[in-house]
């Protein structure tokens, strides 16, 4: 079935393209390739799974040390130890203060990191491999490569100066590498989520993002195709770099409050909006026995999908729920629902597709943060960011389903 749902789903892209005469095939069947291999490797040897448990040894202890600092400064809200008792297990969790405040360390992480330029290195590594497999220009490999890390806003600025002379599909490729992975700000704590019910979390939403990436590139390359890249190197820009590890740590951590009071306002909002709608479809009869929800809408399309690329029948309602809650709000919301779930609602073969198939930026709410900020970067091009804004969210979901398909297959 996953095979059959790989195979799916660049249909469906080919299907939605605007031009299948200027389709880039080196890009498309090498994107497909990479991901294959890039997956078989990260998954299949064992010395790469044992490398992997050490990122989630990682993972854990920047968690401790997070909550920490969190308790110094929050007290019992960070949690335990608690002056009372909780009326329930997990009911002190309060995610402003348990699960949030890790982007800021995070932050401060990466700002070192590329500081000692550690993560320049990493991702030139990766973009000198997409470049001479996929065939693409050096900025959009670029921009791709640092997705792996970066923000779908934080990624296109570092290759700003490149932005207004990119062709229309190679915008649209590299709105949907942002759409179908996400922020390195955010990995940990998802992993923190998922460790109960995932093993080896972590290492699994990093392995999504990374073979994401070259699927994202040819499912873009089909709905948007473009011309072969040309010889221009990429370079990372930035305007203000750190002076020494000091002036990056504290660059870091300022530059992570931006990123942490945006998806605490985008939560709230989004939760809210959706609260909203949904009590203007209760007036609606029930359907099946349930109320109608804007989730429950958008689940059902997701169901067959789920399906097709591995879930089982019987368990395919539970995974397009949670699909459902990530495009309608966001992925955040939707693996707090995962880890919720109860332990008869999906096989752990299930878990593994569905964590997989979730990691990504794909909704609308990132969608207006993405056409807000590109078209901030390049206000030229901003209509053609607002027509492609759409596509994305579905490219990068088609993207993120194909990691599932493939995770199904490997894993």
């Amino acid at each position: 079935m996953g095979a059959l749902g790989l195979a799916a789903i660049f249909c469906l892209a080919w299907g939605l393209s605007e031009d299948r005469r200027r389709i880039p095939w080196r890009t498309v069947i090498g994107g497909i390739a990479l991901q294959l291999v890039l997956a078989a490797l990260l998954l299949g040897i064992p010395q790469a799974r044992r490398g992997l448990f050490v990122l989630n040894d990682a993972a854990i202890a920047l968690q401790k040390a997070t909550d920490a600092g969190s308790a110094f400064v929050f007290g019992y809200l960070a949690g335990p130890p608690l002056p009372f008792v909780e009326a329930h297990a997990g009911a002190s969790f309060i995610l402003a203060f348990n699960a949030l405040p890790l982007v800021l360390v995070i932050s401060a992480l990466a700002a070192v990191l590329f500081h000692w330029g550690v993560l320049q290195r990493v991702t030139a590594a990766f973009a000198w491999l997409l470049r001479r497999v996929l065939g693409i220009g050096g900025a959009l490999a670029l921009g791709a490569a640092v997705h792996i890390f970066l923000g779908m806003i934080e990624a296109p600025l570092l290759v700003r100066p490149y932005l207004a002379r990119m062709q229309r599909g190679e915008l649209f490729a590299l709105m949907s590498c942002g759409m179908a992975g996400v922020a390195g700000t955010v990995m940990v704590i998802y992993a923190s989520f998922l460790a109960p019910v995932i093993p080896n979390a972590l290492g699994n939403i990093l392995i999504a993002s990374v073979i994401a990436t070259p699927a994202s590139l040819a499912i873009a390359a089909l709905m948007v195709p473009f011309a072969p890249g040309g010889g221009e190197e990429g370079r990372i820009v930035l305007a203000d770099p750190p002076l020494t590890t000091m002036d990056a740590v504290v660059k870091g951590t300022m530059d992570g409050i931006r990123p942490l009071v945006a998806i605490a306002a985008m939560l709230l909002v989004a939760v809210a909006l959706v609260a909203l709608v949904n009590q203007c479809l209760s007036v609606l009869p029930p359907l099946d026995g349930a109320p109608i929800t804007l989730q429950r809408v958008f689940s059902w399309p997701f169901r067959p999908v789920m399906w097709l690329i591995g879930v089982p029948w019987a368990e395919s309602g539970a995974a397009a729920t949670l699909m459902g809650t990530k495009t309608v709000l966001n992925e955040f919301v939707a693996y707090l629902d995962l880890a919720r779930l109860p332990g008869d609602a999906l096989s752990p073969h299930s878990r593994l597709i569905v964590t997989y198939a979730l990691c990504g930026f794909a909704n609308f709410g990132s969608c207006g943060i993405l056409i807000g900020g590109l078209g901030a970067m390049i206000p030229e091009r901003r209509h053609e960011v607002v027509t492609l804004g759409v596509r994305s969210i579905l490219s990068g979901t088609l993207a993120t389903c194909a990691s599932g398909a493939v995770a199904g297959l490997i894993g």
